[in-house]
């Protein structure tokens, strides 16, 4: 095979699994170094940055790593290789920095190992071409002009039918005061929220972020919007009480997204406040970052529970979880956009920048909104969606959420 210009490194104690992994990349055509640690690898990427590394290490190790890397202003992906097949060592290793995570023996599955590489070759490309693209781009630009007018004239239309589709600011519903930030990052946003009463004490909110951008996305907004309308119609007409339930909710998008054929999936947290039983039942379909909730007496936390996506499997299934709110709360909501533009390195060290500012007292829109500094961001990197629920029952403060 021709050889390549692309180089990785593999870091791996285990001589075997190295000189495996070793041999299937450069039969691949890739020029390939090995290193057993660390710092064994240290003289082979500090004058001669490789595109990509492989590595076994422990997420501290891959943290570190990582954070050498940026000192070097470089873009080159780190893919955690790991024995383990728990989810949680998989997000651990995800939250300190890599970009991807195979299994061991990594060349076993070689259409998976296929898939990673080219996908990380494609955005190292894609960073490192940016800049020389950027002005040939611009050029080619102005050719189209009139199209991309014509094209944002019918995305204005578009925009203002999903505004349309949002519910009020500043409601009240049931003693809970909630509100909505939306901020989409095109014309045309694949996040979407609602909240409404389903009852005299219930009130469901849920936020959710389709795959993908554009038409085909905002479409399924639409989608989302005609559901809830329907479930609630068939609530009053005793028809379906699936609306009641957060699990068979998901199951419903779950299914009318199938039949679409759009080939679109969608993350969902959907959640239901009792305010007599002092209740959040909730499901999670996929949905992340979880929901923040906060109580008067000062504790925060996320919301813990996990599930599939939506719109992908023919027969999933979802976990109904359930937390007391025996103290007056507010309970925030996002949409993954808001992890983008807080600075900084890892997901673990964004979360906690996000819970952090929840706990000293950016728990409103608002005053959220101006810690991040949203409105001073001109180009977002993705769409960012927040709801405010604030419970001003029994004593409570009544301090609005916006």
């Amino acid at each position: 095979m021709t050889s390549r210009t692309e180089r990785i490194l593999i870091i791996d104690a285990d001589e075997q699994a190295r000189a495996d992994l070793s041999r299937y990349l450069e039969a691949r055509g890739f020029y390939v170094t090995g290193a057993a640690g660390v710092n064994a690898a240290r003289g082979l990427f500090d004058d001669n940055i490789p595109d990509v590394i492989f590595a076994d290490l422990p997420p501290e190790a891959i943290r570190d790593l990582s954070r050498r890397l940026d000192e070097t202003e470089s873009f080159t992906p780190i893919v955690a290789c790991t024995s383990s097949q728990s989810s949680a060592d998989v997000v651990q290793a995800m939250r300190a920095g890599a970009a991807d995570v195979v299994l061991k023996p990594c060349n076993d599955d070689r259409n998976a190992l296929d898939d990673v590489i080219g996908k990380l070759f494609d955005r190292v490309r894609v960073n490192r071409l940016n800049q020389l693209y950027r002005q040939e781009l611009e050029e080619a630009n102005r050719d189209l002009r009139n199209g991309i007018s014509e094209l944002r004239a019918d995305q204005n239309a578009g925009r203002k039918v999903q505004l349309k589709m949002l519910p009020d600011h500043q409601l009240t519903l049931s003693g809970l005061s909630v509100d909505y930030l939306i901020k989409p990052s095109l014309y045309l946003s694949g996040d979407f929220l609602d909240y409404f009463r389903i009852s005299e004490d219930k009130v469901l909110v849920y936020i959710a972020d389709v795959s993908g951008h554009g038409a085909s996305s905002a479409f399924v907004t639409v989608l989302l919007r005609n559901l809830t309308n329907r479930l609630q119609r068939n609530l009053r007409r005793q028809s379906s009480e699936d609306i009641l339930h957060p699990e068979r909710f998901l199951e419903r998008i779950n299914s009318e997204l199938l039949d679409t054929g759009l080939g679109k999936h969608v993350t969902v947290f959907v959640g239901i406040i009792s305010t007599t039983e002092r209740t959040l039942s909730y499901a999670v379909g996929a949905h992340f970052p979880m929901p923040i909730l906060s109580f008067e007496d000062g504790e925060t936390r996320f919301l813990e529970g996990s599930g599939l996506p939506v719109g992908l499997f023919e027969t999933p299934e979802w976990e109904l979880y359930q937390v007391k709110l025996d103290r007056p709360f507010r309970l925030l909501l996002f949409s993954d956009g808001l992890l983008e533009v807080i600075p900084a390195k890892s997901l673990d060290e964004k979360e906690n920048r996000l819970l952090e500012l929840v706990s000293g007292g950016s728990h409103t829109i608002a005053s959220l909104s101006d810690a991040l500094e949203l409105d001073q961001i001109s180009e977002l990197p993705d769409d960012i969606a927040i709801v405010s629920v604030t419970d001003t029952i029994n004593g409570s403060d009544n301090t609005s959420s916006t």
